[in-house]
């Protein structure tokens, strides 16, 4: 039982707050982003990913479930899609 316990408290308690800190992240590296790298990836502007990405990780904090799986799927669109072209195309290293 006290296994039970552990884990509901690792999964409401520690869980989103790790994914706030990666979300708080994100928000400084998109704010130390040259704002015409999201044009040259042809995504939306830097400042609205900007806004997307440091709200979810306040709605992180704030603990309500569904707006927490909105925010993870923001979060990881973001780290996941997002962040690696942009950071292929600021390396040089994108193939056209």
């Amino acid at each position: 039982m006290s296994d039970i316990i552990a884990y509901m408290f690792l999964l409401r308690g520690v869980i989103p707050y790790i994914f706030a800190v990666a979300g708080a992240i994100g928000a400084a590296q998109i704010a130390a982003t040259r704002e015409d790298a999201f044009e040259a990836a042809n995504r939306k502007p830097k400042w609205f990913w900007f806004a997307m990405v440091a709200g979810s990780s306040l709605a992180m904090v704030l603990g309500v479930w569904l707006i927490n799986i909105i925010a993870l799927v923001i979060l990881g669109v973001y780290f996941f899609d997002v962040r690696p072209q942009i950071k292929s195309i600021l390396d040089g290293s994108s193939s056209w």
